[in-house]
């Protein structure tokens, strides 16, 4: 995958949609001593090259009844794992799928609202053809979970 082209006014503009991707383009302009359609030009050119792929909304999952999270490890018949990972990916309750080195292959992180979802979660990657094992680690506390770089 190529780096794409940025400069320090793509990335202010970046960083202050981290923050707020509310944030109107005239606002940020303001903000930014810019032009609203140079704000709207470069937002689109970043779109483009896909560094910016949608705005979205933080949620706290806990107060959702999203109590529980899981870090599972896959390990998978080699000739395989994209498939897997295909698959997990279209997973109710997976929020992230990593193709990782090591002695696993895939890690999955997903919320659940109860144990009993975690365990029919869990009994089902089993039944997944080509997985050959999963480890699952509980979360006990989350101390940080945000994936916005600032």
């Amino acid at each position: 995958m190529r780096k794409c082209s940025m400069d320090e006014i793509d990335e202010k503009i970046l960083k202050n949609l981290l923050v707020d991707a509310r944030v109107s383009a005239r606002q940020l302009a303001l903000k930014l001593g810019l032009s609203t359609v140079t704000v709207l030009s470069r937002m689109s050119k970043l779109e483009n090259q896909k560094i910016i792929r949608g705005y979205t909304t933080l949620l706290d999952h806990e107060k959702l009844g999203y109590d529980l999270t899981a870090i599972i490890e896959i390990i998978a018949k080699k000739d395989k794992i994209i498939q897997i990972e295909d698959r997990l990916s279209e997973m109710e309750n997976v929020c992230a799928v990593y193709d990782v080195t090591g002695n696993t292959d895939t890690l999955v992180i997903a919320k659940f609202k109860g144990r009993e979802e975690l365990s029919k979660f869990v009994k089902n990657l089993s039944t997944i053809p080509y997985v050959e094992n999963t480890i699952t680690h509980v979360v006990l506390n989350t101390v940080k979970e945000d994936f916005r770089i600032t």
